[in-house]
């Protein structure tokens, strides 16, 4: 323990983060809700495409056929469709648009309403920090002459290019706060909370919408598995087992809110869960290589982070970590992480997980899918299993240290002393570590608060067209009749204060729940927009006049918006016709000087060297790393049939000799191990 800090210190809102409301669509899982059952269930949502499906869908026959490729992928479904009217965009903009932004406005929208924020209510102090991740649409709608011709060049950037995620979402939700787009890589959506929890302490803003997306492709694609890339040979992902072989790609969105929990309780918000400090940081020039992770940055970041919470982080239960399950990422996060926990008594007391084992690795919207994962937890007070959980690595350490792999979904026991806490981390290529310290939310009374006896409310609702307006009412038929419901007034207080006015609308006057739930429910079956008896407030409401409701009540999670927008479709590369090799493929057994030379021609193209012939050369020399080396590797078996050790580019040889000890290797394999161990070494 810190000599200021113990497990029971009590909760500081006037430093403390409040997050009120969160939306989320993640492969397999449309909304929070099912994403909460499918982590539960310990599902794994990655999918496995047919060769057929794949084809269908654009993918290169030649490819999908290959040897080395996974038709796997952690797939957002309808990625492609958007409510282009409800945010004020034409069909011929809804189309250049790229999907990302197009699925951030909806999300941005949705996390709002769960907040109880109406998404158009002109919230000026409302800051924006998202992220996401390059993506296919946007290059190709980039190098298309026609598209620049039909709308302009400058408009085709403003509409696909990720450096204007957050200012789209600011203009179109009339949010007027700091607009900044985050880019760290896989740690994207974890650096915007960690910006906008700053920016919240800052008083730079009052409200804070922070995330990210990760959308590369709408359409079904597998990967290509490299011999010691990143990419697993079986299309799971496996974080901490025994069993990883490395990660897997998946595509989603993810956006929560934010504000100062003193302001939250203030305000009547619905707290979800508390962020008591977070911490960013970066590993320099500490670790072999820039796509390489490291160990002493990785510890400083949470231990930061816990420092900021004024804890220690031996407080914690369980650790969301970032479990990418590659055999070198696996092994310096658990060594970082057992650095930082050390003073956690008992070994195997706090549990670790990722949710990449359920969803697949989504890039920029990584850390976001892990918060809101560990925001769940602790509402439901229950640890979920990593996806087909098995023992772990031995090489990790976990037997002599403060974890222990969640392999069932289990009860969160309250701690002796304190909240339940969990941190969070996420770690970027390029050595950017964020880590986020998150407590449960402080005790209130009010949810499925007894009502009032004979208190009549009326509850406002409306769409942008009367098929919305019917699933609206339908939704939050189903929420008034769910254990645990809201009160009648909250609900009306909600809607009132947290939805956006539009044009179709409809009203029930009710006196109960029970009440409430039956005329929702006819409203959904076509009904009269206006339905319990006539009311002065439900009039003007349908009339389109301004409407304040009397009475007091709580911002409360409700069903949100309905989008149910028609497919925009994505631009999408066209494909380019394989290049010649650079050598003809030897015959077996044949290692000739022409098959050096073509080596060596293609280390040089790689490396982007003009002259390849100079005999003193190395491949450090020249630019070569870590990652060169896994493209190298893939492309002297595809083309010439050669399988190399990836630790042959870890030597110190000049270009000459690497071609030749390539040319002299037979029934070569990977050795990662010797390449973890010679990483360890250095």
């Amino acid at each position: 323990m810190t000599e200021n800090a113990s497990a029971a210190e009590p909760l500081a809102a006037d430093s403390a983060i409040a997050v009120v409301g969160m939306s989320g669509r993640f492969p397999g899982a449309p909304d929070l809700a099912t994403y909460w059952e499918n982590l539960l269930g310990g599902l794994c949502s990655v999918t496995d495409f047919t060769e057929a499906e794949l084809i269908a869908d654009g993918a290169d026959p030649q490819e999908v056929r290959g040897r080395d490729h996974v038709p796997a992928k952690g797939h957002l479904a309808d990625a492609d469709r958007f409510d282009a009217e409800l945010f004020g965009f034409n069909r011929t903009e809804a189309a250049a648009l790229d999907p990302q932004h197009r699925l951030l406005l909806q999300t941005a929208w949705s996390a709002l309403e769960d907040a109880g924020r109406s998404p158009l209510g002109g919230s000026a102090r409302t800051g924006v920090y998202v992220g996401g991740g390059p993506t296919e649409h946007m290059l190709a709608a980039q190098t298309d002459p026609r598209l620049a011709a039909s709308i302009g060049a400058l408009q085709v950037r403003i509409l696909t290019d990720r450096e204007f995620l957050a200012p789209w979402v600011s203009y179109r939700l009339g949010l007027e706060g700091p607009s900044l787009t985050v880019q760290t890589a896989c740690s994207t959506s974890l650096t915007a909370v960690h910006l906008a929890v700053q920016s919240l302490l800052l008083g730079e803003c009052d409200t804070a919408l922070a995330g990210g997306v990760a959308v590369d492709t709408v359409r079904k694609r597998g990967y290509v598995h490299q011999q010691g890339g990143i990419y697993s040979p079986d299309g799971r992902c496996r974080p901490f087992d025994e069993r990883a072989g490395g990660t897997v790609p998946g595509n989603g969105v993810g956006v929560v809110v934010l504000r100062r929990l003193s302001d939250a309780i203030a305000d009547n918000d619905p707290v979800r869960a508390v962020i008591r400090g977070s911490a960013v940081t970066n590993d320099g020039a500490t670790k072999v290589g820039f796509t390489a992770p490291g160990v002493d940055q990785q510890t400083a970041a949470i231990e930061e982070a816990w420092a900021s919470a004024g804890l220690d982080p031996a407080d914690a239960q369980y650790l969301e970590a970032h479990g990418t399950a590659t055999a070198l990422g696996d092994r310096i996060e658990a060594a970082a992480a057992t650095a930082a926990f050390k003073g956690a008594l008992g070994t195997g007391r706090i549990g670790i997980g990722s949710v990449k084992s359920n969803i697949g690795h989504l890039d920029a919207a990584a850390g976001v899918a892990a918060l809101i994962k560990s925001v769940l937890m602790l509402e439901h007070a229950t640890l979920v299993p990593n996806a087909d959980a098995g023992r772990p690595h031995p090489e990790l350490g976990f037997d002599d240290s403060p974890f222990h792999l969640v392999g069932r979904a289990t009860a969160w026991p309250e701690p002796e002393q304190g909240p339940r806490r969990s941190g969070v981390s996420s770690v970027g290529i390029g050595g950017t570590n964020v880590h986020v310290v998150l407590e449960e939310a402080p005790r209130r009374g009010g949810a499925g608060r007894p009502e009032t006896e004979g208190a009549t409310e009326v509850l406002l609702l409306s769409a942008r067209t009367r098929e919305g307006l019917a699933v609206v009412a339908g939704r939050l038929a189903g929420a008034l009749r769910a254990p645990g419901a809201p009160s009648l007034a909250d609900t009306a207080h909600t809607l009132c204060v947290g939805r956006a006015p539009l044009a179709v609308r409809g009203y029930v006057r009710a006196g109960s729940r029970s009440e409430a739930a039956d005329l929702l429910a006819e409203l959904a079956s076509g009904g009269a927009a206006g339905l319990g008896g006539p009311d002065p407030l439900g009039e003007a409401w349908l009339a389109g006049d301004p409407v304040v409701r009397e009475g007091a009540g709580r911002r409360v999670a409700l069903p949100t918006y309905p989008f149910a927008g028609e497919s925009h479709g994505a631009y999408r590369l066209v494909p380019v016709a394989p290049a010649t090799p650079v050598g003809e493929q030897p015959e077996q057994g044949g290692r000739s000087a022409d098959l050096e030379r073509d080596v060596r021609a293609l280390i040089a193209e790689a490396l982007a060297l003009e002259d390849a012939d100079d005999p003193e050369m190395t491949y450090f020399a020249a630019g070569g790393d870590s990652l060169t080396a896994v493209h190298l590797v893939g492309c002297l078996r595809d083309d010439f049939d050669l399988d190399v050790p990836i630790t042959l580019f870890l030597e110190q040889l000049t270009l000459h000799e690497m071609a030749r000890r390539i040319v002299a290797a037979q029934d070569g394999d990977d050795s990662l191990d010797a390449l973890l161990s010679e990483f360890e070494a250095e």
